[in-house]
């Protein structure tokens, strides 16, 4: 049963966290506005854990992460950890900055992001890799997130009248 729940638990900490950011975000009621905390949350949980989540297991466990995606383990798995793990960082940082920062990290996040989801998509439809960690929960959070990450900033920036 624990193990289960842990398995559960492991196997969906990004859509986990997302959701847990909506929920910091809205039972915190202190400045800055709604938009901006829910932002600072998104990027500091699903985006800033979930990024280093997700790397450590492409760099330490390939074959895990491959298995999970549908893939083959490949070279290429090392370079996507590492890179998750960089962004993950970054957004990470980025709770603590100002808003032009954000904005930064937000592109940055966005181009990779969709490029990953037109992946999965793609895999999914033209392969038909249905996969949890290919087309699943996890998808569905990247294309909120692609989605939502800039809506909240732009928001963010008109509540706070700064770049």
């Amino acid at each position: 049963m624990i193990e289960a729940i842990t398995r559960l638990v492991l196997g969906n900490l990004t859509p986990l966290l997302f959701i847990l950011a909506f929920v910091i975000a809205s039972s915190v009621k202190a400045p800055p506005s709604y938009c901006a905390r829910l932002l600072n949350w998104l990027l500091l949980l699903p985006i800033g854990f979930g990024s280093l989540w997700s790397g450590a297991f492409h760099v330490f466990f390939p074959e895990i992460a491959s298995r999970s995606i549908g893939w083959q383990p490949s070279p290429f798995e090392y370079e996507v950890g590492v890179a998750d793990m960089a962004m993950g960082i970054t957004a990470m940082v980025s709770f603590w900055r100002p808003l032009a920062f954000k904005a930064a990290v937000i592109l940055c996040l966005v181009l990779f992001y969709f490029g990953v989801a037109v992946n999965h998509v793609h895999d999914a439809f033209a392969g038909g890799n249905l996969a949890p960690n290919n087309f699943g929960a996890l998808l569905a959070v990247t294309i909120a997130e692609i989605i939502l990450l800039p809506l909240l900033y732009l928001q963010a920036k008109r509540e706070t009248g700064s770049a």
